[in-house]
């Protein structure tokens, strides 16, 4: 990875860290179905309640809303903020596909490229999974999402 594309990818997880988009806990939309999961890092204290609330008509899913609370590291705020931007009205069976292709990346030990196409901003994280340790931070959210979904399932 070339040293500019490093530095617009840490460039991108900074300004997510900074703004959190989705964060502050909301209600989900009048009749679809909500899940909320609560994780947290035993290792570094990060710490995230997401909210995931889910559309259905005719019997298509998706995802009407997200929204987060958490603290800790700016990998794992950031990736929460990443992971809304991606996912608010995304189709539920897609979006566990992108959850599976981020955690593909993440767990290879830097041996896969993120493909931007498929991760947007997500792909800012590749370089992440060098790093064993930040893995779980960059994970937190994607896990509670899965969780969330099968809650409001």
């Amino acid at each position: 990875m070339s040293s500019d594309l490093q530095q617009l990818y840490q460039q991108i997880i900074l300004e997510h860290a900074k703004l959190r988009h989705g964060s502050g806990l909301v209600d989900a939309p009048a009749g679809d179905k909500v899940g909320e999961s609560h994780m947290l890092n035993p290792t570094c204290g990060d710490e995230i309640t997401l909210r995931a609330s889910v559309h259905e008509d005719e019997g298509t899913q998706t995802l009407s809303g997200i929204s987060w609370d958490g603290q800790g590291c700016s990998i794992s705020m950031a990736s929460a903020s990443v992971l809304h931007d991606l996912g608010l009205n995304m189709d539920r069976g897609e979006l566990l596909k992108l959850v599976d292709e981020f955690r593909e990346v993440m767990r290879s030990c830097g041996t896969i490229e993120a493909d931007e196409e498929v991760l947007g901003d997500a792909a800012a994280f590749s370089g992440v999974s060098k790093y064993p340790a930040r893995v779980k931070c960059a994970m937190l959210a994607w896990v509670a999402l899965e969780e969330a979904l099968l809650a409001a399932n």
